[in-house]
């Protein structure tokens, strides 16, 4: 159980506030790529309950701006792309990327107001398909040499979806093994080799048995916590038989990402981002160790469940969750579909806007979300007394880090120790571009 004083820093991102000046220092998922195609590459962004817009100059740079205008307010998301910059719509005042007022057209022949203007902008810059944004004070870190962002862009695909809720409700599902037993239970196992580009339906490495079998039939886990130089580390098992045990590691990068297995061949790292205290983006990088990402198939699969503009959950609040009383009894656990990403929804949504974490009762199995609570107030409390965040990393810093390893598989009972590291380096080893890194 938790204070709701403790809960509210946790949970609050307001730019003035504790928890939002410590995410404000990391780089913020803002937008896809794909979201910036087109004759008009341009979208307003809200982060963290801040409006900005973004967009892509035409020249191709990118920028992010205030998205009120600096002359009288007006909304800049409105504006024109033109002339090296984005231009307002109400007097033509015109931005470069960089911010800098370049014409103020209806003043007088020789002023030199637009000199003297300067509208706030942002670092941003695009990785694997994802548009990041610092808004924070002083220099960005660097990013880590995350197998998501050193992979080639063949070998990787983004995409995101919005749910109404608290981001850190929403990030910490990713810290709780346990739940996949139940919330994703499936009563029948699909043809693993029909599996691609589907969470939890493929068969764990080093064997052949369905991830779902292994979730529905070892619904006790043994789960260990251990800290890492970029977060956390979880290793859950699942003991099959005195010679087998089933090993799914996944990683907390902090403040509010995770890397976890999709399948032996794929992995995802995915953030959660605030909207604002009540709403928030994921956003995720597919990044595939074998051959290239068929991509065409990937978004197929996703806006199924996915609807654009706003990459809204066609399953939600409004229609139960597509919630089937013959499917639950017959078919899955929720009766929700076949989408875990539904199931995750549906449980993050159902504790409300801004879970009250005054009324919950945490048990063993919720050892990953209380060490990062942990690490999450601590950081809180550094920033606020003056001193660096965590993972705030330079670039000589920045190109030690690797993975992190993210391994679901199946392992003899005496391999159980290092089945992470020795399945993590084979995989690598078979990969035409990890491999190339190792030998770098």
């Amino acid at each position: 159980m938790i204070s709701a004083e403790k809960n509210d820093l946790m949970t609050r991102v307001g730019p003035d506030l504790p928890a939002g000046k410590l995410l404000r220092r990391y780089w913020q998922p803002v937008a896809l790529a794909e979201e910036l195609k087109g004759p008009r590459p341009l979208k307003p962004v809200k982060l963290m309950g801040q409006d900005f817009v973004l967009f892509r100059d035409p020249q191709g740079k990118l920028g992010m701006l205030d998205r009120d205008c600096p002359h009288r307010g007006a909304d800049l998301a409105f504006g024109r792309l033109e002339a090296g910059g984005l231009r307002c719509a109400f007097h033509g005042w015109l931005f470069d990327a960089s911010g800098q007022c370049l014409e103020t057209p209806a003043e007088p022949a020789g002023s030199k107001l637009c000199t003297r203007i300067q509208q706030s902008a942002y670092p941003v810059v695009e990785k694997s398909g994802v548009v990041f944004a610092y808004i924070g004070e002083g220099e960005p870190p660097a990013f880590p040499d995350f197998d998501c962002f050193v992979a080639p862009d063949s070998h990787t695909f983004a995409f995101k979806g919005l749910w109404e809720c608290n981001w850190l409700q929403a990030l910490e599902v990713g810290m709780d093994p346990a739940h996949a037993s139940f919330l994703h239970r499936f009563f029948e196992d699909e043809d693993t080799s029909e599996s691609y580009g589907k969470q939890f339906r493929g068969a764990s490495a080093d064997s052949e048995m369905a991830i779902t079998q292994v979730l529905r039939e070892y619904d006790c886990p043994e789960i260990r916590v251990a800290p890492a130089p970029y977060g956390m580390q979880l290793t859950t098992l699942r003991k099959l038989s005195e010679a087998q045990t089933h090993v799914r590691v996944t990683n907390v990068v902090f403040p509010q990402a995770f890397v976890i297995p999709m399948s032996s061949e794929m992995t995802i790292s995915q953030w959660h981002v605030p909207v604002d205290d009540t709403h928030c983006y994921w956003y995720a990088i597919f990044t595939s160790f074998t051959g290239a990402v068929d991509k065409q198939q990937m978004r197929e699969q996703r806006l199924g469940t996915i609807e654009l503009p706003e990459y809204t959950s066609r399953k939600n609040k409004r229609n139960n969750y597509g919630y089937s009383v013959e499917e639950q009894q017959s078919q899955t656990y929720t009766g929700m579909g076949m989408d875990i990403n539904v199931h995750d929804q549906w449980a993050c949504e159902s504790m409300g806007p801004i879970q009250n974490r005054t009324r919950e009762h945490l048990g063993t199995t919720d050892k990953g979300i209380v060490a990062y609570r942990r690490m999450l107030l601590e950081a809180i409390d550094s920033t606020m007394a003056g001193g660096a965040p965590p993972m705030q990393p330079n670039a000589e810093q920045a190109s030690a880090f690797t993975g992190p390893p993210s391994i679901d598989g199946v392992a003899s009972a005496a391999d159980v120790e290092t089945y992470c590291r020795d399945a993590d380096l084979a995989r690598r080893r078979s990969s035409d571009w990890a491999c190339a890194r190792l030998s770098a």
